[in-house]
């Protein structure tokens, strides 16, 4: 916003519609701003220097995408509610089987009835030929009946192993959290190792070349400060 434009605002010349652009024009701005902040934030754990021609000398970068205790945090939750949600669907389709094969029963019980039936009425009345032809409809429907209660139970036995499969995924689960908390235990450790009784601010500052150095690379204090903070995260 210029000073024009802020002195138009408070004199009241400024019509609606110019109210609107104007308000459009600072939502934009500050849109702008805080994308500007969000992206030196992210910036503020990559290395100095970092760059993709140059990542082959450097470990990644420690922003959450590539935090090893962070990902696998985020592995082991993932993993669990997706195990959950599959465990949910799959308790459905084993009652839905359940219900189907209890069916599929109570028809072979009425096809068995039919078949006694029928098989008592073509053996008193063997010129009545509606008596042959049911009791024939009914052991077909019967065989039929039977290969389906026979799929519906090997279904129900292969949503079973799925299930004792799936509980697998729990093992893995608490394998990756034991390496999760062997993880935090070391980097515990080792910041454990690397404390000293002075503190950084009160310590004499680093010499950067030294006397009978063969390389010539000069480290500046961002470069190393920059470091210190890598190996911090």
């Amino acid at each position: 916003m210029t000073q024009e434009e802020l002195d138009a605002l408070m004199s009241g010349d400024i019509e609606d519609t110019d109210m609107d652009d104007l308000s459009k024009d600072i939502d934009e701005t500050a849109q702008e701003e805080i994308e500007e902040i969000e992206n030196q934030e992210s910036d503020e754990n990559i290395p100095k220097g970092y760059s993709e021609e140059t990542s082959h000398r450097w470990p990644l970068p420690a922003t959450d995408e590539n935090k090893m205790v962070h990902q696998l945090d985020d592995v082991t939750k993932e993993s669990e509610e997706k195990a959950s949600e599959i465990f949910d669907i799959i308790e459905n389709i084993s009652n839905e089987l359940m219900e189907k094969e209890e069916n599929v029963q109570k028809s072979i019980d009425v096809f068995s009835a039919n078949i006694e039936l029928f098989t008592k009425l073509s053996t008193k009345f063997p010129d009545v030929v509606a008596f042959k032809t049911s009791l024939e409809q009914n052991e077909d429907a019967l065989n039929s009946a039977n290969n389906t209660l026979e799929i519906l139970q090997n279904s129900g036995n292969s949503i079973m192993s799925v299930m004792d499969i799936m509980q697998y995924q729990d093992i893995h689960r608490q394998k990756i959290e034991r390496v999760i908390n062997v993880m935090r235990a070391l980097s515990r450790y080792m910041n454990t190792l690397f404390e000293g009784k002075i503190d950084d601010d009160n310590r004499v500052s680093s010499a950067q070349h030294i006397a009978g150095d063969e390389h010539n690379d000069i480290a500046s204090s961002d470069d190393i400060e920059a470091l210190l903070e890598q190996f911090g995260n």
